[in-house]
């Protein structure tokens, strides 16, 4: 059954001023129809999944549009603008970089790419040695399986460790080797011809941890692991594998791995000569009230990529990792078009010095207890929330038909729909079509966090009464 979709039927809405919020029209804005007909004629089909509010500018936590109205953003552009939209130093940064005259220089050097890799580096932990810059997230995934498939078939005999684990139902991008990594099989059923030495296994909180399971407390780390290789086993032996790559949290349902499955599989991987890439794309640079979110697990990565948040604006990702790993390749074997954009290098060097010197992440880490004791109690209130997870300032609410574990898609698009015409902005539901996502800003006032909460809560109520 197709999915709603958000259309261009204004609907009545409440007017709303508050300090925070602004409605002041019918949603969508029957004026802004134009701009609407006009992308769903040149763009594909598949541009036109979000809610339709037309931006045109953003500052911090708000999103306005030409039209008068003013939302608090529980999106962050998709988990971009850790720093506030528009931050005014990382704005300062690209317009002085540009006003200086340097918008683009390949791979040549440049002083603006030293200054940031060097900052990047010397503020993550100090077995991450080198950084390598791309643009976007899905590139740094791709270079991370470059990276530990190279490593693994230089470094075993026969050239045999060459497979790469990756878990059901992460995302790691939309280019070929990203969704052939990634663990939705509708996401690569267009692949066709898929590589052998690609597999998924079952992310630990999804089978063993199961959430409507009652018993999941029965199950040590031990056990899940033990039980978790066995499905490891079936599709690879140890000297086959040349790299596990999760996502530190998995996107769709904000989930963290347990700890001790971690720490066991880190071990797993020292004990075999397998490398440990954390795809960190939407979960670091503060986001889970530390810098990195793998962190949480108390273990060292070989390899981290990075993107989204590392700029809180313009395209910019990373690979860091030890440097044996990151020197496999000689000069200009291992280059980008856009590596290092002077003016994206800028906008990310000024996002990190805000993020350390306004100390972002231990406000995401303070901030996740407002979020987490609201969600929970909207939980209880709400049987239609199946599911409540997350950390720091990343949540999901996945929305389940009452007394079973069916998602209700329709259930999420109308609390969507309902928050968005109250001035509280979320990117369309993810994953199963059913999750609701909770990511604001790291610099959003705490009043504002409380009040796009409360607006969450009215936006569910009436979803409830609407069906």
């Amino acid at each position: 059954m197709e999915k709603k979709s958000y259309d261009m039927i204004p609907r009545k809405t409440q007017r709303i001023e508050t300090k925070h919020r602004r409605i002041v029209t019918d949603i969508p804005v029957p004026e802004s129809a134009p701009i609407v007909e006009r992308l769903r004629k040149y763009e594909p089909r598949s541009m036109s999944g979000q809610p339709l509010v037309i931006w045109d500018r953003a500052e911090n936590y708000n999103v306005y549009d030409k039209f008068g109205n003013k939302w608090i953003d529980f999106s962050s552009g998709v988990l971009v603008t850790n720093a506030g939209h528009c931050n005014p130093d990382v704005q300062k940064a690209a317009l002085d970089m540009i006003s200086h005259g340097l918008m683009h220089n390949y791979c040549f050097p440049s002083e603006i790419r030293s200054l940031f890799v060097e900052a990047l580096v010397e503020n993550t932990p100090d077995y991450l040695e080198k950084c390598f810059l791309l643009t976007t997230g899905g590139e740094s995934t791709e270079c991370a399986i470059k990276l530990m498939r190279t490593w693994g078939v230089n470094h075993s005999e026969g050239k045999t460790r060459r497979k790469i684990i990756t878990f059901e139902n992460d995302f790691h991008g939309r280019t070929m080797g990203a969704q052939m990594a990634g663990g939705s099989p509708g996401g690569k059923a267009w692949i066709v011809n898929h590589d052998p030495d690609m597999h998924t296994v079952p992310f630990p909180n999804r089978f063993l941890y199961d959430w409507a399971d009652e018993n999941r407390a029965d199950y040590s780390d031990e056990k899940c692991f033990a039980e978790w290789k066995k499905y490891l086993d079936a599709v690879a032996k140890p000297d086959q594998i040349a790299g596990f790559m999760p996502e530190t949290f998995q996107g769709g349902w904000v989930q963290l791995m347990p700890k001790g499955f971690v720490k066991l599989l880190r071990k797993f991987c020292d004990d075999n000569g397998i490398l440990l890439c954390f795809d960190e794309v939407q979960a670091g640079a503060g986001r889970s009230g530390k810098f990195f979110a793998y962190q949480h697990y108390d273990v060292k990565a070989d390899l981290v990529c990075c993107g989204k948040g590392i700029s809180s604006s313009l395209p910019l990702s990373c690979v860091l990792g030890r440097a044996e790993i990151m020197d496999q390749y000689g000069p200009n074997e291992m280059t980008s078009t856009h590596t290092g954009n002077p003016v994206s290098c800028a906008c990310a060097l000024a996002n990190l010095k805000y993020i350390l010197s306004h100390d972002l992440v231990a406000r995401a880490a303070k901030l996740e207890s407002i979020c987490r004791d609201r969600l929970t109690e909207m939980q209880k209130k709400y049987p239609q929330i199946g599911f409540v997870s997350g950390v720091g300032l990343a949540w999901a609410l996945v929305f389940t038909k009452p007394g079973t574990k069916e998602t209700d898609n329709d259930f999420a698009h109308d609390v969507v729909r309902n928050s968005v015409e109250r001035g509280l902005l979320f990117f369309a539901p993810v994953g199963s079509g059913a999750t609701v996502k909770v990511t604001p800003p790291l610099t959003i006032d705490e009043d504002a966090l409380i009040e796009g909460l409360d607006v969450l809560d009215e936006a569910i109520a009436e979803a409830v009464k609407g069906n």
